[in-house]
């Protein structure tokens, strides 16, 4: 549930921890702690309707807990609210909505709320292009230990993006975003390393990034790899399919 979980989100984390083995009395305890007013617990039970979790996939509830707890001031569930917006999950797509909470969800310091509110202004979806704005919302996350921002800052730095180009700063935030455990900033620190020519440390770097990159991303990077003049780069491609057939 993110950094800084209060007392009453590691009693609700252990509570959870049982869910596996006794769903039905571990769902009526959040549902009375939701009812009651904890936010923490509205959070907890919109994501078990988001994902069906010891119930049926319902997203207009997920929505709808979401909302109660975001009304009653928790970060995670503003950003999770405009989530809900601009995917469309429980409710229609609104990307005016979508902005107005993940700004509150930053504006509180949410990393996760800095980061998408960025994207959305960096593409100008539900607010006007602003580059610049983006930047420096990706840098307070990046700064914060948010390692999807750190690789965005780094692209930033490199491409001169929102920010005067800076290609010599960019390295250090690839490699930031790469150990944090990003996918992207583990590619963007193993094509450096390419270009360098540390194959070796490159190949070890693109191994993890091939372990937990999302389907778009995995569409994307191996026909790159594929096509690559180093043998032990194309083998990354070869090996990973052969272990998924």
């Amino acid at each position: 549930m993110g950094r800084g979980v209060s007392a009453a989100g590691q009693e609700l984390q252990a509570l959870l921890q049982q869910l596996p083995d006794n769903p039905a009395a571990v769902m009526a305890e959040l549902q009375r702690r939701a009812q009651d007013g904890a936010v923490l617990a509205q959070f907890v039970l919109g994501q078990a309707c988001m994902e069906g979790r010891a119930c049926q996939i319902d997203t207009g509830a997920g929505m709808a807990w979401f909302e109660r707890a975001a009304n009653g001031g928790l970060p995670l569930a503003m950003n999770q609210l405009g989530r809900c917006h601009e995917l469309g999950q429980g409710t229609a797509v609104n990307l005016e909505l979508a902005a107005v909470w993940y700004r509150q969800a930053a504006d509180n310091g949410l990393d996760w709320g800095m980061y998408n509110l960025a994207n959305l202004l960096a593409t100008g979806r539900g607010v006007g292009k602003d580059e610049a704005a983006a930047y420096a919302l990706y840098r307070r996350a990046a700064e914060s230990g948010h390692a999807k921002s750190m690789n965005l800052v780094g692209r930033c730095l490199e491409d001169g993006i929102g920010v005067v180009a800076d290609p010599a700063a960019a390295p250090d935030w690839y490699r930031r975003s790469a150990e944090a455990g990003d996918f992207r900033g583990q590619a963007s620190h193993a094509s450096l390393l390419l270009a360098a020519g540390r194959i070796e440390d490159a190949a070890q770097w693109l191994v993890m990034a091939l372990a937990h990159g999302s389907p778009a991303f995995l569409a994307q990077i191996r026909p790159q790899l594929a096509a690559s003049p180093h043998p032990q780069i194309r083998a990354l491609v070869t090996d990973q399919t052969a272990r998924h057939c």
